[in-house]
């Protein structure tokens, strides 16, 4: 990974897990905790790609399994993140960038779903068995409607975030050098396109000569 995706990374996951933890698991609200961690996860994969995705989601998620108040064992909710970093990885486009914004909130709803179950059958695995307490079911639906609710004002501006830092020209070590090949392709494209019209004008002068020519030779054969 370049050094611009871990510190722009590191800073979101960092604030991101500060926000959750801090305010929004103290909201209280019914069912699951909207999760930011996720979405940031998300946002990041959906640029960077499945092998950065899953890097990103299982240092992520190793951060929320020993942020405070845990309770639950390490590792598991950097297991559910480094495969959701993954498989939202896949769905990324080409160049990086989505047109429409029906995709990503597809995406977000298949993360929040799939982490919850993912992180509900882990737990099964190791004899956690709160999932089945609170209700699996309402866990689904109040996670994806809180991360759905949460994602228009958090996944576009990390996905901005990690375009621009992206496309960042100290990013490269020859940005300097390809700003002036970018500089002299556009000087000799614009010498092209004058040569071009400089050939186009002399042959319409050649035609004109000889049209010329054609007329007053026909004029004396007469």
């Amino acid at each position: 990974m370049k050094f611009n995706r871990i510190l722009l990374s590191a800073t979101l996951i960092v604030v991101a897990l500060v926000v959750q933890v801090s305010v929004l698991a103290r909201l209280q609200l019914p069912g699951a905790v909207p999760d930011l961690v996720l979405l940031t996860v998300v946002g990041l994969a959906l640029v960077y790609g499945p092998v950065s995705g899953s890097l990103i989601g299982f240092t992520a998620g190793l951060l929320a399994d020993l942020a405070p108040p845990a309770d639950h064992a390490a590792g598991r909710y950097a297991l559910v993140l480094c495969v959701i970093g993954y498989l939202v990885g896949l769905a990324r486009p080409e160049n990086g960038r989505l047109t429409s914004a029906t995709g990503p909130m597809a995406v977000v709803v298949a993360a929040a779903v799939g982490s919850t179950l993912l992180y509900a059958g882990v737990g099964a695995l190791v004899g956690d068995t709160a999932a089945r307490h609170v209700g699996l079911g309402s866990l689904l639906f109040t996670a994806a409607v809180y991360d759905l609710l949460l994602a228009p004002f958090t996944v576009p501006l990390i996905m901005a975030l990690a375009r621009r830092a992206e496309n960042d020209p100290l990013a490269d070590a020859g940005g300097g050098n390809s700003a002036d090949v970018a500089s002299g392709w556009l000087s000799s494209g614009t010498g092209l396109r004058i040569g071009n019209q400089r050939g186009g004008l002399r042959v319409k002068t050649a035609r004109s000569r000889a049209s010329r020519a054609g007329r007053i030779k026909g004029v004396k054969r007469l």
